[in-house]
């Protein structure tokens, strides 16, 4: 059993989503059983919730076992997980705060897996969000791509606008009224008939931009329902993105200098 109480409105699998990792995984088999009560009552619903109302899901001990991440390392200043897909960085960081001090300094979308980066203090907090935003933190991604490539590698550059009523975004080859300028760069490391393997590299870091980028070019991430090739995600089965977080590197100062020295690999493959 798990309690937790709203603190902004939202329904009750948006709220499990962002909160409680293992819930989200089996809300729908938790709601069948009506084994989720809000403000004491059970329920089977989707109810919308607002600030203040309690919820218990009375999960079992196989249900709460069900994992969220691998701790790729931890110290005093930081832990790196390695984040399942499915999984909301912000009920990943519900789920760390539950056993001590934790501070998000980055995200990764619910459906990309691989390696998130969690402050332990403070001081660690602060001078990882300065390096984020700096670009102080080397980022490579690996990513299952629609084979497509009229080159194996290239350095992308091109605008992108978000389109919040749709909540995505969209890519332009020139600069367009609120759009921001975006660097992506790529290299085919394996072609598979029609998907490659594809390293990916950000040099600026915004909203969807590899699966926006790449679908842009015409090689969109496979499993990718908002920006991808619905046939060819069909064709494989697949309804997430195959697309890792794998690599991480940091050039940090302020006491974490001795964290430049480590390569963080994630240890999973899309």
């Amino acid at each position: 059993m798990k309690k937790f109480t709203v603190l902004t409105p939202a329904n009750l699998k948006e709220f499990t989503d962002a909160t409680y990792p293992q819930g989200s995984f089996c809300l729908a088999a938790l709601l069948r059983a009506k084994d989720i009560k809000v403000n004491g009552v059970r329920t089977g619903a989707n109810l919308p919730l607002k600030a203040g109302d309690e919820v218990i899901y009375y999960t079992t001990p196989k249900q709460e076992s069900l994992k969220s991440h691998d701790t790729v390392f931890e110290d005093e200043n930081i832990l790196v997980a390695d984040k399942l897909d499915g999984v909301e960085t912000s009920a990943l960081l519900c789920e760390l705060q539950a056993g001590g001090e934790f501070y998000a300094v980055h995200r990764l979308d619910r459906n990309t897996k691989g390696l998130l980066v969690f402050a332990k203090n403070k001081g660690a907090e602060e001078e990882l969000l300065t390096a984020f935003k700096e670009r102080r933190v080397e980022k490579t991604y690996l990513a299952r791509c629609k084979n497509n490539f009229k080159n194996d590698g290239a350095l992308l550059t091109a605008y992108l606008k978000k389109d919040a009523e749709n909540s995505s975004v969209k890519v332009f080859d020139k600069e367009v009224k609120g759009s921001v300028k975006i660097i992506t760069e790529y290299r085919v490391l394996e072609k598979q008939g029609d998907t490659a393997l594809v390293e990916v590299a950000l040099h600026t870091g915004k909203t969807h931009q590899i699966r926006a980028h790449m679908a842009h070019i015409g090689c969109p991430v496979l499993g990718d329902e908002k920006y991808g090739d619905s046939a060819l995600n069909k064709k494989y089965g697949t309804k997430r993105q195959c697309l890792v977080s794998y690599k991480l590197s940091f050039k940090l100062s302020g006491g974490l200098e001795y964290l430049n020295k480590i390569e963080f690999i994630s240890g999973f493959k899309p």
